[in-house]
Parts: C-alpha cells; structure tokens; sequence
C-alpha cells in the first residue's frame, strides 16, 4: 500500500452501515481520540470532557469521554486539548507559494489545514488548459483535499494590451468543468471592469459556470461596481479592502472571504474589512477567512490558522474565528457536509490545538500526519514522492538573443508617465513628471527617484515584445530585481538602474526557466529558481522557504520599497491606475495604452 492510498477515504454511501455500527457501540472505532475539548463550529461552543470515535477516515460520533468501554481500538489520549476541524481555505493560489500541490500539502498541514480551494490562473496563463489540468493531476497526488476553482480570467485583460501564454474561452472552461470532478466553481472574475460594462467574452464565461449550476468567484475594487458585478452572478470575493466595501457586499449578496496576510504584504486586508462585523453589526454567517497569496516562506509562518487568530484579535471569539476558518468555506462550496465541523460521518480531518489555538498534531482522513508540530514517518514518505509536471512545463521562458532593456535617453524636455509604488503595493499610482536634457539617466534618478521597469514578453509569441517605463519610488538603491511571476500573463518583469544588470538578471531567469533573482555588479546575489512554468520549484516547501529567506534579505538589501510579491503585480492590468505589459503602459480602468514620453 503507497502511502497516499492511506489517506483515501471512503465515499459516504459505502460507510453508513459501518459507521452506525460504530455510532450504537456495536462496532469498534479505528480510533479514539480521548480527553479532548471539542470545538464545535455548528455551536460555536467548546465542549468540555468529549472523545472522538473514528472509524474508516470519518467521523462516527463525538461521546462523553469515557464512554468508550471496548478494547479493539487505538487510543489517543489529547490531554485536554481542543479537538477542531481542520482548516478549509476557500481561496487560495498554489503558484505564490512557488511549489506544487505535493509540496504545498506539508505547510498546509503543519498549520491545520486540511481542505483547499485553489484557483491556478497562474499556470494557465503560461501553459492554457494544459497547465490546469497538470495541477489538477499534482492535486489528485497531494496528501491534502485540493478543489479547484476553474480559472475564469485568461488572460487577464485583452490580447491588445499584454500577451499570455494561454487563452482559457468559455468553451475551454466548460470543458474542464466536464470532464473534472475536482473543477467545483469559476475562479475569481479579476475583469471586474469588463464584467461590469457588459464585456461580451466575460458574460460567456460566467454562463458556462452558472449553466452547469458552479458558483462564481470574485475580485473587485470600487463600490461603484458592486452591484453590476453581483447581478453578473458572482458570489464570493476576497478583495474586501475595508469595512464599506465589505458591507456593500455582504448586502448585495456576496460571500466575504478576509483576507489576511503577512503585514509585510499586500495582502492583509482582513483587519479593515472585518470592521463590517465588529462596528456596523453584520453577522458573520456569510464571513470566511483564506490566505490567497503565500509564498514558501510565509505559508509555514502565516497559514491559515495564523489568520483564524487575526480574526480573534479582531475582535471575534475564538470559537467564531475558527467557524469561519472551517465550516463557512465549507458552507459556502457545498460541502459541510463532508467537511468543516466534527458531525457525524464528515470525515476526520482533525486538528489538536493548544490554548492559544495554534495546532499541535493533524489527522487528515484519520491518519495521524503531523504530531507535536512535526510531520509524521507516515506524510514524510508521502511526500518524497511528488507529481512530476510534463516536459513541457520544464521550457516555457523564450527568449530572443537581443533585447534592450531600457529606454533612449531623451533628447529634449519632456512628460514622462511613471508608475509611483507604494505600501503594500497593490494600487499603483500615476504620476507625469517633467526631465529636462540631461547627460545620463543616473541625473533623472536622482532628482526624482526613479529607476526603470521593463516587461519581456517570454511566451515566444510574439517578436520578442518589450516594454519600457520609470518607476517612482521604488527607492532601488543599486543592481537589478526580477521575476518571472508578473501577474498575470507572467511575463518577465525587471527593474534596475542600469542596463548590464538588468540584463544580468534577465538571462539568469532565461536559464534557469523561470525564477526570481537580485542582481548586483553582474552577480546574481540571490535566487529562487522556478523551472516549472516559470512559477514553481520541484523542491519540498521547507527547502524553498530557505531560499526565498535569502531572497527577502537581498530585496531589502537593495533598497526595494514594497516586497517582491508586490512588485509582481506591477503588470496587472485590471487594478489601478497605471500598468506596465509587454504592450507598454496600461491606464486603469480606461484600458488604454500610453506612451513612455510626451512632448512637454
């Protein structure tokens, strides 16, 4: 028997009988889990003096402790303990955390999570349904339970304005909801602004998910388009940034899911936006919480469980934050009744926590896979033998030998259009600024801090497009940054402030095939290769996490003004106010290309 045949559970209708049997104390449990204190998340109470009896990867009853009077099943004595469910992430994407789904499924564990719901618009938008349906197969593989929610938004904006490696239509999305039973709902509709308008391609896809009965995930910035978007059929979003927005969601009959994220990153949101509880009243019943974005790093340091306790801090108790850290994403994609709480015939995916509510051991399908903060023998051997991803997703960064990656000094007086950066580096702004002649670029920079910014289109689709554009603030003091991660069409983006690093750092991703890198008098000073698809390294999550240490010193050490993460959504062109693509620099949200440089 492999070891991940023994985490398969049996579906439910095979496992009544048994677990009646079990349930009435006709039948032995597998497994009792003795002394515990039980969170329920139906209740929202913790219950003192239970046991837990298992039996074939479920549930089959919660008793009083020391009912069980048998002697055929193995006891583990939780020594008081709180007994919760494990952990459901309704959103999440596999690619930030720059590993598999067979690598993610240790940090997720190791944090108590047991169910995810990911959305792999990253991969698709460098491989097409080929790069889905590859980290489908990496999912079915995972000692974790991975669904996926189909991504809805490939590219992310129109062909006219940045090119992606794939091109996920209507068709080819109702295609993977029919052939993949793991495809349960339509990832986030990031096109919120072409939802809104009434954008043609955009109502095709959400009609192929809502046809076949999928929900429809979202992602949305500016009340003004709250309510076109709910009439469009989405249901959930993520990107609730404050307590107003939340509220108008909630109202317009949206699921929140709060986001909380490393403060260092631009993804902590859930402290502003949790405000729709804790001052205008809302209940919470709608109200999950997900990581969304983790690199290697920061999943082993802030899972899931890391943000159950931001929630608490918030102002919610504990026995609320963990419902909506468990049963609410459950509730919300259908299946509390499989997961997401300690009832009868879910299945025992199971967390012992401490009295801070940090998670000590995990059973995921009734095994015993991490114990006192340590994996156990069992997940260890499950997890050395990892999906390997096809050849092709090994050669997916083309390159053409020549490309220059900074613009022609200016001959005379001109308005350049910058993009300002600032914490925590989601929004961009738009800034004109006036450079008289000078005789080098180092004159520009310094009088108005600035340095350069370039996008490689890297798909080999088109003749080698390149973009340039000035970055405002980005405070880079020497050398060149890169990443092969910028969002979404995962171009190649690059900032330095001069030519030979920059092209340093362009071919080390080139060689490795993907990667994020600093570069610094020629030398590549840290890096994390990503020779899959350009996103993600074949390594395990701990091995990764050491590297991208390194690279967060050298980032920091180079003067970089907001966090790498945030520096790869600098391509995004679906957030305001200026972008930069391959296509060159995109205004949001009238989706208009403008020049580098105007006559002033």
């Amino acid at each position: 028997m492999s070891p991940l045949t023994r985490f398969s559970v049996q579906p439910l209708s095979a496992m009544t009988r048994k677990l009646a049997d079990v349930a009435s104390g006709r039948s032995d449990p597998d497994l009792v889990i003795a002394g515990a204190r039980v969170l329920s998340t139906y209740s929202e109470r913790i219950l003192d003096g239970r046991e837990i009896w298992l039996s074939g990867g479920r549930i089959a009853a919660v008793k009083s402790a020391g009912t069980y009077k048998g002697g055929g099943a193995k006891i583990y004595d939780a020594k008081g303990g709180i007994v919760a469910p494990g952990l459901v992430d309704p959103h999440i994407h596999i690619e930030s955390s720059m590993v598999t789904a067979c690598a993610y499924a240790e940090a997720a564990l190791l944090n108590g999570t047991t169910t995810i719901f990911c959305d792999s618009h990253e991969i698709g938008n460098v491989m097409d349904v080929a790069g889905v349906e590859a980290m489908l197969e990496d999912a079915r593989q995972a000692p974790l339970s991975i669904f996926l929610t189909v991504p809805s938004t490939v590219p992310a904006t129109s062909a006219l304005l940045e090119t992606a490696g794939g091109d996920l239509t209507a068709e080819k999305i109702g295609a993977l909801f029919d052939k993949w039973p793991e495809a349960v709902a339509l990832g986030e509709k990031m096109d919120f602004v072409q939802v809104a308008t009434g954008d043609e391609r955009s109502h095709a896809i959400l009609a192929a998910a809502l046809r076949r009965g999928r929900p429809v995930s979202g992602h949305v910035y500016g009340r003004e388009f709250v309510s076109a978007y709910a009439a469009s059929g989405v249901t959930d979003t993520h990107e609730a940034i404050d307590r107003e927005i939340a509220d108008d969601m909630l109202e317009a009959g949206i699921w929140l899911f709060l986001r909380g994220g490393p403060p260092t990153t631009p993804w902590h949101s859930l402290p502003q936006a949790i405000r729709t509880i804790t001052e205008l009243g809302a209940s919470h019943k709608r109200i999950a919480v997900c990581t969304d974005d983790r690199d290697a790093d920061d999943l082993l340091l802030f899972g899931l469980d890391w943000v159950v306790r931001e929630a608490i801090k918030a102002g919610m108790t504990p026995e609320q934050a963990w419902a909506m850290g468990s049963l609410h994403g459950a509730t919300r994609f259908g299946m509390d009744g499989e997961i997401g709480g300690l009832g009868g015939a879910r299945r025992a995916d199971l967390v012992l926590l401490d009295d801070a509510f940090k998670p000590v051991s995990t059973w995921y399908g009734g095994e015993l896979v991490v114990e006192d903060r340590k994996i156990t023998p069992l997940l260890d051997q499950a997890l050395s033998s990892r999906y390997r991803y096809p050849e092709a997703a090994y050669h997916t960064v083309k390159l053409p030998k020549q490309i220059r990656l900074t613009p022609e000094l200016p001959a005379g007086t001109v308005v350049a259009h910058a993009i300002r950066t600032e914490l925590p580096g989601i929004t961009l702004g738009h800034e004109t600024i006036t450079l008289e002649p000078a005789n080098d670029w180092r004159s520009h920079f310094d009088r108005h801090g600035l340095c350069f910014v370039t996008v490689v289109e890297r798909h080999g689709k088109s003749a080698g497009n390149v973009a340039h554009g000035l970055l405002s603030n980005f405070t880079l003091k020497h050398g060149a940054v890169a990443s092969s991660v910028g969002h979404d069409s995962h171009n190649i983006i690059i900032a330095g402030v001069d030519e030979s690093d920059m092209q340093v750092a362009l071919r080390a991703i080139e060689d490795k095939q993907g990667g994020v890198c600093v570069v610094v008098d020629g030398k590549v000073r840290a890096m994390v290769e990503l020779p899959i698809a350009g996103l993600l390294s074949d390594k395990r999550v701990t091995e990764v996490a050491e590297e991208v240490k390194a690279l967060k010193r050298e980032w920091e050490a180079a003067g970089c003004s907001i966090p790498y993460m945030g520096f790869n959504l600098i391509p995004l062109s679906v957030i305001p106010e200026i972008r930069i693509t391959d296509k060159g620099l995109v205004l949001v949200p009238e989706m208009e290309i403008v020049p580098l440089f105007e006559a002033a």
